[in-house]
């Protein structure tokens, strides 16, 4: 198995990423709606490659991206600035996922019973899944532009054992990453300020086309561990898909590879899947939409069997 960094590949998406940030945010606008509002429909482009384009820079969270850190951080911060969130928020973030992955800490369609209903568990849990994750993604990006003392009150109000806003507020706030933070959000303001503004009159194309990449983002994120065994933080089920879609998503479908072995690119995944004769627990869009069933109660996956913790 090859586990090296394909740079040349890598190369190659991060030119057409960016390409179609430059027709999504500035192109459109400027040259297109001045003449016909048609050309929105151009938007439908790099909307249904949100995924791909998250896989991206899910490989820039973990150091895949470039042989030379510097360059992957930097190429990594372009990308997230484009996305709408801070880099170092994202890459803390998914870290900790790595890290608390089916703990009582994060797992966000599990409910307890005894202390919630289902109908009050449903509005927290619908709202992320049909885009709110996106949304907190840039909201938490832009909340730390407040000052110091600020962030650390919304922490305390926020902060509890079922999520991880205490850590990641914690590694956020160091000198180096805050001041990183900082840059990332006020690029974001500008850029999408701007953006915005150029759309003028069709300023809800661009909204539409955000809540869309949030959407599509929010469906993909979760849906590896939507009602998977409790506590096991490295366990995610491997899911099939058609060839294309699983180069189109740079093999992220096969998250179960992944979490076992973080370490390893995106083009390196089918070989690893391969040689440890691993199969597919399940199919993307079918485990996709299995989402929309709703929250889980905590004993329903306690009583359930535990599968090896193995891709």
């Amino acid at each position: 198995m090859n586990g090296k960094i394909d740079t040349y590949r890598n190369s190659v998406l991060l030119l057409v990423f960016l390409i179609l940030q430059l027709v999504q945010l500035i192109l459109i606008p400027v040259a297109s709606l001045l003449r016909s509002s048609v050309s929105g429909w151009l938007l439908l482009i790099p909307l249904l490659l949100t995924n791909s384009w998250w896989a991206f820079i899910h490989e820039a969270l973990h150091g895949h991206l470039f042989s030379n850190k510097r360059v992957g951080r930097a190429v990594g911060r372009l990308n997230a600035v484009l996305y709408g969130a801070a880099f170092d928020l994202l890459r803390h973030g998914h870290l900790l996922h790595h890290a608390y992955s089916r703990t009582r800490r994060e797992r966000f369609e599990v409910y307890r019973a005894d202390e919630s209903s289902w109908i009050a568990a449903a509005g927290s849990y619908y709202f992320r899944l049909l885009g709110g994750l996106y949304f907190f993604e840039i909201l938490g990006s832009l909340i730390f532009l407040l000052p110091r003392s600020l962030i650390r009150r919304l922490e305390a109000r926020i902060k509890s054992d079922d999520n991880v806003v205490e850590e990641l507020t914690h590694r956020l706030l160091a000198h180096d990453t805050l001041r990183a933070v900082r840059t990332d959000a006020l690029a974001i303001v500008l850029i999408y300020g701007t953006s915005f503004y150029w759309y003028g009159k069709y300023w809800w194309m661009l909204a539409l086309a955000l809540w869309g990449r949030g959407l599509l983002i929010s469906l993909m994120d979760n849906a590896f561990h939507y009602g998977t065994p409790l506590e096991r933080t490295r366990y995610a089920p491997n899911l099939a898909a058609p060839a294309w879609w699983s180069r189109l998503l740079l093999n992220f479908n096969l998250h179960g590879v992944h979490h076992l072995q973080p370490a390893v690119p995106w083009h390196a995944l089918p070989q690893l899947h391969h040689a440890q004769s691993a199969k597919f627990q399940g199919s993307l869009i079918l485990t996709m939409l299995s989402q929309f069933r709703g929250p889980i109660p905590e004993h329903k996956l306690k009583d359930e069997a535990s599968p090896a913790d193995s891709a």
